[in-house]
């Protein structure tokens, strides 16, 4: 018999119903959720009946850009992380701003401090993919060189996911924090999912039920198709429980390796002020 899945689904085990598509899950990867309710016409799964915004929240709304937001709206975002253990307090934030305020293109930057780790890092937005390969490719691996130890770096295309990130509250697309985040998690997934294909019209709302969600930025892997988010928690043990115990199912749903980190924002928001984060306004 001829296997006629599409690429990138779970081929369907025999004598058995087939298995939803690594698409289907990612709708319903919150924990708890049941893999029901197609969305006719649509080939997804629409969220299930019950679904409600978190109080966290709740009252937010997507915002209409500004001119100013226009102008400022990032085409590219960068993650770091230098492999590094320093409480953020003693970090030389203060310079290192005042270096990368230089760089071509560069329009903010949101500090992260490792919960648990006390590694370094952060998201950055630019003006464009070239400004930010040139930062990824030039001044970034020099300022990691410079303390003598490894880094991380991902470039993710900002233009494909304004839409689904402005859904979401997203700061990077006019968004007004009404409450300054507790903590933040990044996640990727390891696949190739073009951001086109990713059904975020239908996991946005299992999203937005999330304990303690405040927004989300929706990311997508330059050159690899990866997909995953800088999500804003209202409280540090809410963005844990996330990444630790409701993240990883969805990616077992999926079959695929996962990457998530949790950042205190507790001591990074005057770094990040400084910075114009937009998480802090």
């Amino acid at each position: 018999m001829t296997d006629t899945h599409a690429p990138g689904d779970i081929p369907p085990a025999q004598s058995l119903s087939p298995a939803p598509s690594r698409r289907q899950i990612l709708v319903h990867g919150l924990k708890g959720a049941a893999l029901t309710g197609v969305v006719a016409g649509s080939g997804l799964l629409a969220a299930p009946s019950g679904f409600s915004v978190s109080p966290a929240m709740a009252g937010t709304i997507p915002t209409t850009l500004s001119d100013k937001d226009r102008s400022m709206t990032p085409k590219a975002f960068v993650y770091t992380e230098v492999q590094i253990a320093v409480p953020f307090e003693q970090a030389p934030w203060k310079a290192i701003n005042q270096a990368i305020l230089q760089q071509p293109g560069f329009l903010n930057k949101t500090w992260f401090a490792g919960s648990g780790t006390n590694s370094l890092g952060g998201i950055y937005a630019f003006d464009s993919i070239s400004n930010a390969e040139a930062f990824v490719t030039g001044y970034f691996p020099r300022e990691a060189a410079g303390f003598g130890v490894a880094h991380t770096t991902r470039i993710f295309d900002a233009a494909a996911t304004q839409e689904a990130s402005r859904d979401l509250a997203s700061p990077h697309f006019g968004a007004r924090p009404t409450t300054a985040p507790g903590a933040f998690v990044y996640t990727e997934l390891q696949v190739n999912m073009p951001f086109p294909q990713v059904p975020w019209q239908d996991r946005n709302p299992v999203l937005r039920a999330q304990k303690g969600l405040l927004s989300k930025t929706w990311l997508s892997g330059l050159h690899t198709g990866t997909i995953g988010g800088v999500d804003a928690f209202d409280t540090l043990e809410n963005a844990k429980d996330f990444a630790v115990n409701v993240f990883p199912e969805t990616a077992a749903r999926m079959n695929a390796a996962l990457y998530t980190r949790v950042f205190d924002a507790a001591a990074i928001e005057a770094a990040s002020r400084e910075m114009r984060s937009p998480y802090y306004v």
